[in-house]
C-alpha cells in the first residue's frame, strides 16, 4: 500500500486541500480530505488525474529536426512521408526499442501515465517477416516494461499503399500484413502482454486508415477486437479526402460513421477535416477524436473543428504521434490556439462558459483513458492510480488560485512543473526525473548514431 498527501486535488468535487490518497494493487483505495499527512506519506503539492498520450509512433523520434528544410517546390505531409520511409528502411529490432524507451521516459516526465502505440513497423527492409511475427511489437513492451508506462499497444493492420488497393512499394513493405498475418500477429502481442506486462497493458487493433485497408479486410480486423480499442487514421489531409471519396463515394467520416458501428471504444485520429454535419455525427457517436496539435501543426494539417464537436457533447484526448517535440501542456496549449488563430477568436474548447484549462485538461484526461481502455481519467476510488503531481510554487503558477491551477499549467507553464508521476500505481517519476533516465539516454544515443552512420 502506497500513501500521498497532497496540498491541493482535483476530484471530481473540484479542487480540495490537505488530501491523503492511498494505493492498493495499482488503484486508488481511499481519498480523504482535510486531513494531515503521516510519515509515510509522499508529499505533494498539486495532485491530478494523469493524462494518457493515446497516438505515438514513438520510432519517428529519431526523425525530429530532419525534415525541417524546404525542398523544391511545397512541402508538404506527402514529402515529408517520403523522407520517414526512407528513415524506417534502416532501423533494426534494437534499435527500435531504445527509441521506444526514450519516448516513453519522456512521456512520463511530461505528466503522461499511458501511451497509445500506433504500432506499424512489423517486418525487416524489404518486407520480410521476422523469426517472431511479433518481434518489434516484442521491443515495445520491452521499452515499457523498463519505462514502467502504462501500455495500449495498437498492431496496425497495413495492407495497401494507398485508396483502392493500391500496392504496398518501399519502407511501406515494412509495414505489410493482410488479415489472415495480421490476426497471427494480434495473438503472438495478446499472448505476450499477458504473460509478462502488468495487468493493465492492453492490445488493441489499429486499422492504419481506410487509404491502407480497404471495407473487406476492415470488416474481418474489427471481428477481432473483442471489445478492445479501436484506433484508425480518418481525415488528415485534404487529399486523404479527396481520395477516399473518389475511391468510395463518401468522404472519410461519412463512411465510416455509415458502414461501422463505431461506438465508444473507438478512436478517430486527425478527424481534421470534417463537415459540419460529420463532426455532429462523431460527437454523437461516443468515439473519442484523437487529436495531436503539435504534430498536425508541424505537417501543415490544418486545425480540428474543436468548438463544434465539444458543443455536440463530443469527447477528446491528444497525442504526440511523430514526437517530434514530446511536451504535454504545449499540446493542449496548441490544441485551444489553433481554435483562436481561425476563429480570430479567445477562450474556444469550453462548452459555454468557464475555465478553459480545466475543460482542455480534463477532457483530454477523460477521453484519452476512454480511447485507450483505461479505467482512468479522475480521481475516483477504484480507478487506476494514473497519477501526475506539480508545483504550483513554481513562478509561473505561484500568483494563481486553485481554480486558475489548470489554467496556468496550460498557458502558462511547461514540464518543469512535473514533479512526480504514477501509473497504475507504479511511482516512476520524482523530482521530475525517470529512475532509469541515464541508463535509457546512453541508449538512445548509441542507437541513433549506429542509425545515422546506416542511412
Amino acid at each position: 500500500m502506497q500513501s500521498i498527501f497532497a496540498r491541493h486535488a482535483h476530484t471530481p468535487l473540484g479542487w480540495v486541500i490537505d488530501v491523503r490518497l492511498t494505493i492498493d494493487r495499482g488503484r486508488i483505495a481511499s481519498i480523504e480530505p482535510d486531513t494531515v499527512a503521516q510519515s509515510q506519506d509522499q508529499r505533494v503539492d498539486a495532485l491530478v488525474p494523469a493524462l494518457a498520450n493515446l497516438h505515438s509512433h514513438s520510432f519517428q523520434r529519431a526523425m525530429a529536426g530532419m525534415t525541417e528544410t524546404r525542398v523544391s517546390g511545397r512541402d508538404s505531409f506527402w514529402s515529408w512521408r517520403k523522407l520517414m520511409y526512407q528513415f524506417v528502411d534502416n532501423l533494426t529490432p534494437e534499435q527500435y526499442e531504445a527509441i521506444a524507451a526514450l519516448v516513453f521516459m519522456e512521456l512520463l516526465e511530461a505528466g503522461y501515465a499511458s501511451v497509445g502505440e500506433f504500432h506499424y513497423v512489423h517486418h525487416q527492409p524489404g518486407g520480410q517477416p521476422y523469426d517472431a511475427l511479433s518481434e518489434l511489437s516484442n521491443r515495445v513492451f520491452a521499452a515499457a516494461d523498463l519505462t514502467g508506462i502504462g501500455l495500449t499497444h495498437l498492431p496496425v493492420l497495413y495492407s495497401y499503399g494507398g485508396a483502392g488497393q493500391a500496392p504496398l512499394s518501399g519502407g511501406q513493405m515494412r509495414f505489410g500484413n493482410d488479415v489472415g498475418r495480421y490476426s497471427e500477429l494480434l495473438s503472438e502481442c495478446r499472448d505476450t502482454a499477458r504473460a509478462y506486462l502488468p495487468s493493465d497493458t492492453s492490445v488493441g487493433i489499429a486499422p492504419h486508415s481506410l487509404r491502407a485497408t480497404a471495407p473487406q479486410d476492415l470488416d474481418a480486423v474489427l471481428s477481432l477486437g473483442a471489445d478492445s480499442p479501436v484506433h484508425i487514421h480518418i481525415a488528415e489531409q485534404p487529399q486523404e479526402v479527396t481520395d477516399i471519396t473518389a475511391w468510395l463515394g463518401q468522404r472519410p467520416v461519412e463512411w465510416l460513421l455509415n458502414a461501422c458501428e463505431v461506438d465508444a471504444n473507438w478512436c478517430l485520429i486527425h478527424a481534421t477535416h470534417m463537415t459540419e454535419n460529420e463532426t455532429r455525427d462523431l460527437a454523437q457517436s461516443g468515439a473519442v477524436a484523437g487529436l495531436c496539435p503539435i504534430t498536425e501543426a508541424n505537417l501543415g494539417d490544418g486545425p480540428f473543428n474543436g468548438a463544434a464537436f465539444i458543443g455536440h457533447g463530443g469527447r477528446f484526448g491528444v497525442g504526440s504521434d511523430s514526437n517530434v517535440r514530446i511536451a504535454l501542456t504545449e499540446e493542449l496549449r496548441m490544441l485551444e490556439y489553433s481554435q483562436r488563430l481561425r476563429d480570430l477568436s479567445r477562450n474556444v474548447m469550453v462548452p459555454e462558459e468557464g475555465s478553459v484549462g480545466a475543460s482542455l485538461y480534463l477532457g483530454a484526461a477523460s477521453g484519452g483513458a476512454r480511447a485507450l481502455g483505461r479505467d482512468a481519467g479522475c480521481l475516483r476510488v477504484g480507478a487506476l492510480a494514473d497519477l501526475m503531481a506539480f508545483d504550483t510554487a513554481d513562478v509561473s503558477l505561484c500568483a494563481l488560485r486553485p481554480d486558475q491551477f489548470l489554467d496556468g499549467l496550460c498557458f502558462a507553464a511547461d514540464g518543469s512543473v512535473v514533479s512526480d508521476v504514477w501509473s497504475a500505481g507504479r511511482h516512476v517519476v520524482t523530482g521530475g526525473r525517470h529512475a532509469e533516465r541515464e541508463k535509457i539516454i546512453a541508449r538512445y544515443a548509441a542507437a541513433v548514431a549506429a542509425l545515422l552512420s546506416a542511412l
